[in-house]
């Protein structure tokens, strides 16, 4: 859980494969903004250990944040100095969303495609509305999503699971470095709790393994028991948790 290299290497394979519009860089801190679009990709996150943090460089990164029209976003990744989530509380950011990244190794039994699991290495505008679609809520911003994913440069494989020629889930993932991320994993909202999302997560890996990846990760919310089972059930074990501090007052997308 605090194995300072592990993360940073993942940390930096998620912002390869989960893009922002732009980045800046302040003293081991990556502030990322991309129109508000999850927080992920419009947060300030730590990429060296014991990295600090005083009242100028937040005050600094609060307004970057404002000038993008983003609510002021630290996300908290293990990395940091001790005393940054006390300061950030103190300057009265409130804690939200703790998550977890999930790791499972690849083995050989992993390796067999679902047939019904189509596999597609470029995004299609179908793909990034029917994904959107069965997000809901802030998620439902297709333009965004299909703005942020069109900018993959790793390899990709955006995965759709039909039934009866229906699309009903959905799925991301990218290869880097011996490591398979699995992002988006979507169910149409009627269909969820029978097993589909865990047939696009098995066919993820299978194409990861393909590519050569060792590894699989992804990310899932604390309070998300049932994914979190889902994903144990699958093999996958915490890596690290992170969580947000985020100023209050403004809008917030998940």
């Amino acid at each position: 859980m605090n194995d300072h290299s592990l993360i940073i290497g993942l940390e930096s394979r998620l912002v390869n494969a989960w893009p922002s519009f732009d980045y800046q860089i302040y003293d081991g801190w990556v502030l990322r903004l991309a129109d508000g679009y999850s927080k992920r990709a419009n947060s300030a996150t730590p990429f060296r250990s014991g990295v600090s943090l005083d009242d100028e460089l937040i005050d600094y990164m609060v307004a970057r944040f404002v000038e993008a029209n983003v609510r002021p976003t630290f996300r908290l990744n293990g990395v940091e100095a001790s005393d940054v989530d006390e300061r950030l509380k103190l300057r009265g950011f409130k804690e939200i969303e703790a998550t977890h990244v999930l790791t499972a190794s690849i083995s050989s039994d992993d390796c067999e495609r679902d047939p019904e699991v189509a596999l597609e290495p470029q995004v299609s505008k179908r793909w990034v509305r029917e994904a959107a679609g069965s997000y809901g809520g802030d998620k439902a911003d297709d333009e965004t999503l299909m703005k942020i994913v069109s900018r993959i440069r790793q390899k990709a494989a955006f995965a759709t699971l039909s039934l009866d020629d229906r699309p009903v889930a959905w799925g991301l993932g990218v290869v880097e470095r011996g490591y398979v991320g699995l992002y988006d994993i979507v169910v149409a909202p009627d269909l969820r709790g029978i097993g589909l999302g865990r047939r696009v997560v098995s066919s993820l890996m299978a194409w990861g393994c393909e590519q050569g990846a060792h590894t699989a990760y992804l990310q899932v919310r604390e309070e998300n028991e049932i994914a979190r089972s889902l994903y144990g059930a699958l093999g996958f074990g915490t890596a690290y948790r992170y969580t947000h501090r985020v100023m209050p007052g403004r809008s917030s997308s998940a």
